[in-house]
């Protein structure tokens, strides 16, 4: 039995949108960690969802290496840096989120 092609195309239907998104999302978090357990690759992957949540995955420092060459190479990406940081609800004493992020990776 053979998988039917799908047409790349936005799901009108909301419920099966979601319902996609959850299993894509599953699916590209698991390949991520099997790629960086059989290959021993510095891994990091970001998604965000329709209604704003963030979903990460990284391992040995991946995505704090990520997150700190983009900040100093382009200050757009602090906004990133701050939804991560409200989306974790990290509390580290620093008074700003992005850098509250920072200091717990």
């Amino acid at each position: 039995m053979v998988r039917g092609k799908i047409q790349m195309k936005k799901i009108e239907n909301s419920t099966s949108r979601q319902v996609t998104f959850s299993k894509r999302r599953n699916g590209l978090l698991k390949k991520a960690y099997e790629l960086s357990v059989l290959c021993e690759a510095e891994v990091a992957v970001i998604i965000f969802s329709q209604k704003g949540r963030v979903y990460e995955y990284s391992n040995a420092g991946a995505l704090s290496i990520f997150l700190v060459q983009f900040v100093f190479d382009n200050h757009g990406w602090q906004k990133l840096l701050e939804k991560l940081a409200m989306s974790t609800s990290l509390d580290c004493g620093v008074s700003e989120p992005a850098k509250c992020y920072l200091v717990q990776a």
